[in-house]
């Protein structure tokens, strides 16, 4: 005969396990909200990501009472380096590509809002009539592509010796040559015609920027690279004054200028793919989610 006593103490010690982990989830989330001390470790303010910061802070409920502490990029990193060196809880402000990627092991935190929104590539544009002008120039740029772990790895090697962004761009290069040769494959070297190139002023955006235009300049163009803000390297290039640009950020960073001045340049496609913003954990804390922290009582 069944034994329905027994069923019912089982069912009686598995929702009391449910209720229990339940319990302990959220008092493991309530702690290391209190370690943290309810704080996100921002940037300067007025960045576009303190102000993305401050309306998580606003649209996540379970976020209520939480504070932004605003600085600066190098307080956040040292804040950073601090909590990692002591294995404690800390949640900063991130971008990819970034060297900080490179130097510890971090996780962006998933946003089922999608205040940060999603993954973003870096693009490369050129004015109309590149590719009839300088057409060995425009297949290199059109060939132009590498990875956010590559970027990141060379960053750090920036951060470490203290490099330039020109001096990293050409040491990469050096060091660098298969991946050079396949941009550069098949294409006559050109007589000293003139490119310009514009970047934003990222660092990340100015080092590819160096490399492009050290390899224009090794197959034989006279390249030039001037950094601009991103409205006027849309302007520059869509009247023709500028030749090409890998830095704009699409979908979403500059995504409004490049609508204003869409059909008066040429897309290339990606120079790299995988760049986000967001808000980033060490990879020890047990947390995924913006969904996984609790507010202030």
């Amino acid at each position: 005969m069944f034994n329905w006593k027994k069923l019912g103490v089982i069912a009686s010690l598995s929702l009391s396990l449910i209720i229990a982990a339940c319990g302990q989830d959220g008092e493991q989330s309530q702690s290391l909200s209190e370690e943290m001390n309810y704080t996100i470790t921002g940037l300067e303010p007025g960045a576009g990501q303190t102000e993305l910061n401050e309306q998580v802070i606003e649209d996540y409920e379970n976020l209520d009472g939480w504070e932004q502490d605003t600085s600066s990029t190098g307080a956040m990193l040292s804040a950073l380096d601090q909590a990692i060196n002591n294995e404690e809880p800390i949640i900063i402000t991130a971008w990819s590509p970034h060297y900080k990627f490179a130097k510890w092991d971090l996780k962006y935190l998933e946003d089922p809002k999608g205040i940060f929104g999603g993954e973003e590539h870096a693009a490369t544009i050129v004015r109309n009539g590149l590719k009839e002008d300088l057409p060995n120039a425009y297949t290199i740029l059109e060939r132009f592509y590498w990875e956010v772990p590559d970027i990141e790895a060379a960053m750090l090697k920036a951060e470490e010796e203290d490099l330039e962004m020109d001096e990293l761009a050409q040491l990469w290069v050096d060091e660098n040559q298969e991946t050079v040769a396949e941009w550069t494959e098949g294409i006559e070297p050109a007589d000293g015609q003139s490119i310009e190139l514009a970047s934003t002023p990222w660092d990340t955006e100015l080092f590819t920027a160096h490399i492009a235009e050290i390899v224009l300049d090794q197959h034989g163009y006279n390249a030039t690279l001037t950094p601009l803000d991103p409205a006027v390297v849309f302007e520059s290039i869509s009247s023709g004054d500028v030749d090409a640009s890998l830095s704009p950020w699409m979908p979403s960073t500059h995504g409004a200028l490049y609508e204003n001045h869409e059909g008066e340049f040429e897309d290339l496609g990606p120079s790299y793919e995988g760049a986000r913003i967001g808000l980033a954990v060490p990879t020890y804390m047990d947390v995924d989610s913006l969904d996984d922290f609790e507010p202030k009582e």
